[in-house]
């Protein structure tokens, strides 16, 4: 079982929630500080305790050895973590029989790049800085002084256009229903394979986002970042730009696994979690 146990009700809620857990499934790891080394752990399924930001944190500590996870809702929205634990608690027997579907999703690797000029060629080499496994999405965003930024797109090393914006985000369709859809972006199904561009206000009314395939590598470069211009990954910082570094987006062989519990299916998930209400009242109703 995984989650923050810093988090108000995470560590109450799994202590309640472990001998029900035990009557029908071994333990075999116990972690509410997301700090284990998860590569040599031998399980099943992984219990997820909070919300959607628990559950990408849990992807992180799982690294390249993704477990399927099942999602408990201790937070607000939820797409990831969608059964509350009443409903878990009815729906572990048909779990750990088996009865349930596992729907993979689409991960990314990020990697910030710097040019190194040989002096022995005319050529440039690219030399990593740091790189990062993600499911939900790259941000670079502009950052102080918080004037508009120019970020150019490549999409298999064909620019596709320059962006005036206050900042740019590559979006999985996991990421779809989070900042990318703050900033205008479609909701992609979440087992699709393909990336949604999304510019976050851009100066240019014609620029909308982008949906492309997943098998396609994708660019941004920044030619004059601002002092605190920034690539971000998850929600974390992958690092700060420097004039003409490359931000490279592409699929990562590892996939990301949920548990899909039974009469808990996608569109359910997307009409309970965004309020779609159904048909329209008149006023004599």
């Amino acid at each position: 079982m995984l989650g923050s146990g810093d988090r108000p009700n995470v560590a109450s809620e799994a202590k309640r929630l472990r001998p029900e857990i035990e009557k029908l499934a071994d333990v075999v790891a116990w972690d509410l500080e997301f700090a284990a080394d998860l590569t040599a752990v031998d399980a099943d399924l992984a219990i997820v305790l909070g919300g959607d930001g628990s559950i990408l944190r849990a992807a992180h500590q799982m690294g390249y050895r993704q477990i399927p996870v099942v999602g408990v809702n201790l937070g607000k929205l939820g797409f990831l973590a969608d059964l509350s634990p009443a409903v878990f608690i009815q729906v572990l027997p048909e779990i750990c029989a088996g009865k349930f579907r596992i729907v993979e999703h689409l991960m990314f690797e990020c990697r910030l790049e710097r040019r190194t000029p040989d002096a022995s060629s005319t050529d440039v080499e690219w030399t990593t800085v740091k790189g990062q496994l993600g499911l939900n999405e790259v941000a670079v965003l502009a950052g102080a002084p918080f004037a508009m930024l120019e970020v150019h797109l490549y999409v298999d090393s064909e620019l596709v256009t320059t962006y005036s914006c206050d900042g740019l985000i590559v979006s999985t369709p996991v990421g779809s229903t989070a900042h990318s859809l703050s900033a205008g972006g479609p909701i992609l199904r979440k087992d699709l394979q393909a990336f949604v561009i999304s510019p976050i206000s851009p100066h240019t009314l014609s620029n909308r986002p982008v949906v492309d395939a997943a098998d396609r590598v994708y660019e941004m470069v920044v030619p004059r970042p601002h002092a605190g211009t920034a690539a971000i990954v998850d929600g974390l910082l992958l690092g700060s730009l420097s004039p003409g570094d490359r931000v490279r987006v592409e699929c990562a062989k590892p996939r990301f696994k949920l548990v899909e519990a039974p009469g808990h299916g996608y569109y359910r998930t997307l009409r309970e979690k965004l309020g779609w209400g159904g048909r329209l009242a008149s006023r004599d109703d």
